[in-house]
């Protein structure tokens, strides 16, 4: 069985309010009065919830066994700082990123980037998005029993997101123009805390890639094919675990 969102603070004395998105889904996997389900806070909180009632758009359930699980996240924080991408490749970035092991996932407007979503007349719709966004980071934690929430940041421009601060000291920009492999830096380096930054649809701008560099990032290519930017951040997390963490291996479910 899955694993269910409930938001805390949590309360093992007395039933549990759930939310209407949780109730619903009791609902449709037909979990009935008296049944125990898995729940995470999204923070590492994991528990058993006993359902007590459905009714409507709400119902109770009784607490138990409340701990900290976090063995699924790495000592090491990946942060993909990705171009936005055109129709729904988007969506697929951000869930195939939670369960490969992102911790944190910037969209950033670039140059080539197909949609606009910085701009102030954009506002209502980057809000949209980054509310579709974080529904599709819990489905994906549900899905791949990650306990802690990959945290999303707002919608910024590729400047903005270099200028920014603090960042980790390791800095890789992706790009099938490098000379030097992603895999040799990771293997020069020890696990540390890196951004992995992937360009839009047609890669980053020279210019983009002139400002990365100043900034200190470092343009690496995860070898002779040029992969899409819905595939390349997979593959680019991928392969930080595979040097850095081999021994954690990823379940199909």
């Amino acid at each position: 069985m899955p694993q269910f969102y409930l938001p805390g603070p949590w309360d093992s004395q007395k039933p549990n309010i759930l939310t209407p998105e949780l109730a619903h889904h009791l609902r449709v996997r037909r979990i009935q009065i008296g049944e125990t389900f898995p729940i995470f806070d999204g923070k590492g909180q994991i528990g058993e919830a006993t359902l007590l009632s459905l009714t409507g758009k709400t119902g109770q359930a009784a607490l138990s066994n409340i701990r900290t699980d976090t063995h699924r996240e790495t000592s090491y924080a990946i942060t993909l700082a990705q171009g936005l991408a055109g129709g729904d490749k988007m969506d697929w970035i951000v869930e195939k990123a939670v369960e490969t092991g992102a911790q944190i996932i910037a969209p950033l407007q670039c140059e080539r980037s197909v949609i606009k979503l910085t701009r102030s007349s954009d506002a209502e719709r980057a809000q949209k998005r980054l509310i579709h966004w974080r529904g599709i980071i819990q489905a994906a934690c549900e899905q791949c029993d990650r306990t802690v929430f990959t945290e999303l940041e707002p919608i910024q421009t590729f400047e903005a997101f270099l200028k920014a601060s603090p960042k980790p000291k390791l800095k890789l920009l992706l790009t099938p123009d490098a000379t030097q492999s992603m895999y040799s830096v990771l293997l020069e380096n020890a696990p540390q805390d890196v951004i992995v930054m992937i360009g839009p649809e047609g890669g980053h701008s020279p210019e983009e890639e002139a400002l990365a560099q100043a900034a200190g990032y470092q343009m690496v290519s995860l070898g002779e094919r040029v992969l899409r930017t819905e595939t390349a951040g997979v593959v680019a997390i991928t392969a930080v675990h595979s040097v850095w963490n081999p021994e954690m291996q990823i379940r199909l479910k």
